[in-house]
């Protein structure tokens, strides 16, 4: 995210992309093939919770202006 983009958020909203970023990052570098059906699950669970977490944020920005 460009600097001028990540000065218009609050310091949590930086802290809740910054965690969104991780757990998108840590799902690209996983080895799919290698999952069990229990790691698979958590982490489609943490990729649904992610996106949720960053579509509220994007409401949050859209309400401020």
């Amino acid at each position: 995210m460009p600097d001028s983009l990540r000065a218009r958020l609050s310091p949590t909203q930086q802290t809740r992309y910054d965690a969104d970023a991780r757990a998108l990052a840590q799902s690209r570098i996983a080895d799919l093939a290698a999952l069990g059906s229990a790691s698979s699950i958590v982490m489609i669970e943490s990729l649904r919770s992610s996106l949720d977490d960053a579509l509220r944020m994007i409401g949050e920005l859209i309400d401020r202006t």
